[in-house]
């Protein structure tokens, strides 16, 4: 087990771009004893209702968003960027469904949680969250661009859901 620090979210510089969009992030959750991580490269960082939040898109058919759709909070772990063996486990986590095994244990991965909100422990930064709300993406108001090539063909009537959560602590090895 790693030892987290608790970071300042006012004093921390991060560019979430690099962050979410390149680097990725495993979102994990867990609900009335099921726990699920799935890989996440969409995703935003900013203040919502006068709290410090963070959203992630999460496809319909995904075993995480049964999970979060119960109210579940979650985090958001990342890794360094230089490690090849968390690329690939972040690439099984976003490949394989925890319906049928525990993908995080077969990742080489290990789950702590603390405040019943669970995180991947070989992380070096970790965003708690506390769910606030989730909605469903309405892909008939996006530009025909984005549908075509993110809603039809093998995606056709595979939504996403957009989950808010509240940072409740930010954590850093």
């Amino acid at each position: 087990m790693h030892t987290f620090q608790p970071l300042d979210i006012k004093e921390t510089e991060f560019n979430p771009f690099n962050l979410i969009g390149s680097d990725w992030a495993a979102l994990t959750t867990s609900i009335n004893g099921k726990t699920n991580a799935m890989t996440v490269s969409w995703g935003g960082v900013g203040v919502l209702w006068g709290k410090n939040v963070v959203s992630v898109y999460v496809r319909d058919t995904r075993y995480t968003k049964e999970l979060l759709d119960e109210g579940s909070n979650f985090s958001l772990t990342f890794f360094d960027p230089a490690s090849h063996s968390k690329k690939s486990a972040l690439k099984y986590l976003g490949a394989v469904s925890g319906r049928s095994e525990d993908k995080i244990q077969t990742a080489g991965l290990h789950l702590h949680t603390e405040d019943d909100i669970p995180y991947i422990d070989e992380g070096i930064t970790v965003i708690k969250c506390k769910q606030l709300a989730h909605f469903s993406l309405n892909t008939e108001e996006l530009p025909e661009e984005i549908r075509k090539q993110w809603y039809s063909g093998n995606n056709e009537g595979n939504n996403h859901t957009v989950y808010i959560g509240e940072i409740v602590e930010l954590l850093a090895r």
